[in-house]
């Protein structure tokens, strides 16, 4: 079994996980200090309800593919790699923007939350399923993330989702350490280590992403003759397998193969490949310097703001997070 493939999962799933977890942590802090903690299961309810109904869209998603590709068993070899690639661009959009976005509105998270439980409250009648709502709706745009993640990887196998579950338990481990047992961590800095990772890991599924569709149009030029020219570069220009990617930039295969340790570790977090084409070589240093770049300038920017107003990191409940 590859394990190295479970990794990427579950550095997304920790991350988010923790952004839930803080949530949560805020919410039964709030509703203790109001003296309403007979609200508490609906909170529970909220985050069970969340992990089922995320599960239930990954085993939908695994549905939804499985039928696509038996509609044509001869074309199997161009669907999968094709949806791979198509679902590998929807988790880099919304794992791009929920990064930049949440690093950017941080400093109002506890502001916010608070907000919206204070209006609950005063809703007597509706008080619980307000809570419920505010809840489901922090773990499922978390959980649907990190299923996305898993879609876009599931040629791999059941190694993502375990990865997946790995990083959900871990998360609530941290939530626990912060809200139950009071232990100090500091949250600013672990948010910006798991932001420096997630920028690389989907700089690397925007490598891969690029070779599903590769792939994808490999088999579909091969299938028949119309289709052929789909292939121009390798058709017309070169003898290298590259569909779509142009030339290669570099073959790494005797130095530091991909298939073993510690390359497997690397193209399972960062996206590294033994052999790097063209496309991919541009497509992974365009996400660096745009996405990772705005990325850097949001946490250096609020790391600045905080110091200057003299704000504390390690009180998760008056946490300004990156």
């Amino acid at each position: 079994m590859n394990f190295s493939t479970a990794l990427p999962t579950f550095v997304i799933t920790l991350r988010e996980g923790v952004e839930a977890a803080l949530v949560v942590g805020i919410v039964l802090a709030l509703l203790k200090k109001a003296k309403q903690s007979r609200l508490n299961p609906w909170v529970y309810a909220g985050v069970v309800v969340g992990i089922i109904i995320s599960a239930l869209i990954g085993m939908l998603f695994s549905v939804i593919i499985q039928a696509l590709g038996a509609i044509n068993p001869q074309y199997t070899s161009v669907v999968e790699p094709g949806l791979e690639g198509i679902f590998g661009v929807f988790a880099i959009i919304m794992l791009s923007w929920m990064l930049i976005w949440m690093t950017q509105q941080a400093k109002f998270m506890k502001a916010s939350v608070e907000g919206s439980i204070t209006e609950t409250l005063t809703q007597n009648s509706n008080a619980g399923w307000g809570v419920f709502s505010l809840i489901l709706v922090a773990v499922l745009r978390e959980g649907f993330e990190t299923v996305l993640f898993v879609a876009a990887n599931f040629q791999q196998g059941f190694m993502p989702a375990l990865g997946a579950v790995g990083g959900l338990a871990a998360a609530a481990t941290i939530g626990l350490l912060l809200f139950k047992w009071g232990v100090k961590i500091n949250i600013r800095q672990f948010f910006q280590v798991m932001g420096a990772l997630l920028v690389l890991i989907v700089a690397g599924l925007v490598v891969s992403s690029l070779q599903n569709f590769d792939e994808g149009l490999s088999n579909l030029a091969l299938s028949s003759r119309a289709t052929e020219s789909l292939c121009f570069y390798y058709e017309r220009f070169t003898r290298i397998h590259s569909c779509i990617l142009g030339p290669m930039v570099w073959n790494t295969a005797k130095i530091l193969p991909d298939e073993q340790f510690p390359g497997i570790i690397l193209k399972a977090l960062f996206g590294y490949r033994q052999h790097l084409y063209l496309v991919q070589a541009v497509g992974y240093l365009v996400f660096l310097f745009t996405i990772g770049g705005i990325y850097f300038r949001s946490i250096n920017g609020g790391a600045t703001a905080a110091k200057n107003n003299g704000r504390s990191v390690r009180n998760p409940i008056n946490t300004v997070k990156d």
